[in-house]
C-alpha cells in the first residue's frame, strides 16, 4: 500500500515533503505536493505531520 494526498484538501504547506525518508513527495506547479505511489514505503511519516489530514493510505 501507499499514501495519497487529497488535492482538494491540500493547503500547499509543504510539511510532508521533508519528513519522507525515501523522497517520494514532489512539489507540483501549484505548490501542492504529490506522492509517487510506486516509491512510497507506507511509513506514514507524511500523514503524521499534515496539519489538515489530507494524506491517507490507498
Amino acid at each position: 500500500m501507499a499514501y495519497r494526498i487529497n488535492d482538494d484538501e491540500c493547503i500547499a504547506c509543504g510539511a510532508c515533503q521533508p519528513v519522507c525518508p525515501v523522497e517520494c513527495i514532489s512539489e507540483k506547479e501549484d505548490g501542492k505536493r504529490l506522492i509517487d505511489e510506486d516509491k512510497c514505503i507506507s511509513c506514514g511519516a507524511c500523514a503524521g505531520v499534515c496539519p489538515v489530514s489530507c494524506i491517507s493510505e490507498v
